[in-house]
């Protein structure tokens, strides 16, 4: 699924990578998420318990501890700028608010606290994650059905950097393309199909 090339794309950093083994024995049903508090899975569901994105992090405010947006987003980024005092501060205000909108003891407000903490600061913004996996849909398409095209136009981009083409000559060898050598009497100044 699309969302699946999204989610991907977000967990493979340093940090999220950590949640990558526990995120695929999720999707294939061999494992069942584990919330640090149920009232996580409305927001966290779709990425199986694991906090992936930034947007979640905003809702995860919002809906639980009564943040507006705005509020959230400021909260946000000061744990990607790990600001101690703003994180101190806002442990309390966390608390405060999830007793008050949501009814939860100090106990679990800090232990949802303490998990976003260590999601937060390595959370990716879905919108870049999906403009990343439409470009990862059309270049699988693009491979999978046009091969010998689309090797073509790597090695043209890749043309000036000798150890790269190589490795991508290597890789035409394993998918059953034919790389020829330079002729004086047909080549040109970019790799093209050659029609047999």
């Amino acid at each position: 699924e699309f969302d699946h090339i999204t989610a991907t794309i977000s967990l493979y950093r340093p940090g999220p990578m950590d949640f990558i083994p526990d995120f695929i024995a999720c999707l294939h049903g061999e494992k069942q998420p584990e919330y640090v508090h149920p009232i996580l899975e409305p927001i966290l569901g779709e990425t199986m318990a694991v906090c992936v994105y930034q947007e979640q992090v905003i809702q995860i405010l919002a809906d639980v501890a009564g943040y507006t947006p705005g509020e959230a987003d400021l909260v946000r980024r000061g744990i990607s700028k790990k600001s101690k005092k703003t994180l101190d501060e806002h442990r309390e205000i966390f608390a405060k608010g999830s007793g008050e909108k949501s009814g939860l003891k100090r106990a679990e407000a800090d232990a949802i606290w303490d998990a976003l903490m260590g999601f937060a600061r390595y959370g990716f913004n879905r919108a870049h994650a999906a403009d990343y996996a439409v470009i990862v849909a059309q270049t699988a398409f693009l491979k999978a059905y046009y091969p010998v095209e689309f090797m073509a136009a790597l090695l043209t981009i890749e043309r000036h950097d000798t150890e790269k083409i190589g490795l991508l000559i290597a890789a035409c060898r394993r998918m059953g393309i034919e790389v020829l050598p330079p002729s004086i009497n047909v080549s040109s100044n970019n790799f093209t199909v050659e029609q047999l």
